[in-house]
């Protein structure tokens, strides 16, 4: 199984001609999961091809106007189109009550003009499928209730093809039967061991997503050893002091944090106009090699 990002909306607080307000799909097998949803989300959602089908959920990272304000347009749209898939929004506390205050303010008291349910975030384990699980932790950023996620496939063992071959094994659900772990009984009577066939036991994926944020010296038991962190680089370092009194981070102390917690890739996103993109790139890149800039519509997988 792979993930695949979306990147709809990648600027800061303010957006420019090229970057909209953050939101991030992820598509992960068969879900499609939304991270943040700022203003102007839906249509990016058409302009990247991905459309409005099947949203399954909606993670908020935290209750900033920048990370929420799609919500109204693009509920009204779902609305429009007469959806009546179930849509499960996940927040702190804090962010849910917001949610709640411009639903109702738009809709009236407790209403919502689409299949909705609200599941408010506590540190830990919140969804779990037998393809991925998604974990949630507390972000530092000013005075808000912020999460970041974790999403990981489970460790797996792979059939080998040569075995499957070796042993006249048919293609089909056997397989599958196998790699969970069960026996199976051929047509001809053998008997076919998960043990004949596997490879040795291969560790998942990690995707760690991070919204806003203060620090990073916090982070790191969740990043460690993820296969692509994205996270925000709203500064320069020049600008230290400013980034400590907006709560962001700086491009080298996102890089430094994947640098020190042998993260594979970095992406970096939540863009300020005040830079220019080749400039946050160089300062990631001293620190961490393997560090790229998100683009509006950029796609990516692991």
């Amino acid at each position: 199984m792979i993930f695949r990002l979306t990147f709809l909306g990648t600027s800061a607080s303010v957006p420019s001609a090229e970057r909209n307000h953050p939101a991030l799909l992820i598509e992960a097998g068969g879900h499609r999961i939304l991270v943040d949803c700022g203003e102007g989300t839906q249509r990016q959602l058409l302009r990247s091809g991905a459309g409005f089908r099947r949203l399954h959920r909606l993670l908020l990272t935290h209750p900033r106007f920048d990370h929420i304000l799609g919500i109204p347009g693009l509920f009204s749209t779902l609305r429009l189109r007469q959806s009546d898939d179930l849509l499960t929004v996940h927040g702190g506390s804090d962010t849910l009550d917001l949610v709640v205050r411009m639903l109702a303010g738009l809709w009236g008291e407790g209403q919502a003009p689409i299949p909705l349910t609200l599941e408010p975030l506590m540190p830990g384990r919140f969804f779990n499928a037998d393809e991925f699980m998604i974990d949630s932790f507390q972000v530092r950023h000013r005075d808000t209730d912020s999460y970041g996620f974790v999403l990981e496939t489970p460790p797996r063992r792979h059939l080998r093809a040569e075995r499957l071959a070796s042993l006249v094994v048919p293609d089909g659900p056997i397989g599958k039967e196998l790699v969970e772990g069960r026996t199976i009984t051929l047509v001809d009577g053998r008997a076919v061991a998960p043990e004949d066939v596997l490879g040795p036991l291969e560790a998942g994926k990690k995707l760690v997503i991070i919204g806003d944020t203060k620090a990073t010296d916090d982070l790191a038991e969740h990043v460690r050893g993820a296969d692509l962190l994205v996270i925000e680089a709203t500064f320069l370092e020049r600008d230290a002091a400013l980034a400590r009194d907006y709560g962001h981070l700086t491009a080298a102390q996102a890089a430094s944090l994947a640098a020190t917690s042998n993260v594979k890739q970095l992406i970096l996103t939540h863009i300020s106009g005040r830079y220019a993109d080749e400039e946050i790139l160089a300062e990631a890149v001293r620190a961490f090699p393997n560090s790229r800039l998100a683009a509006d519509l950029d796609v990516h997988t692991i």
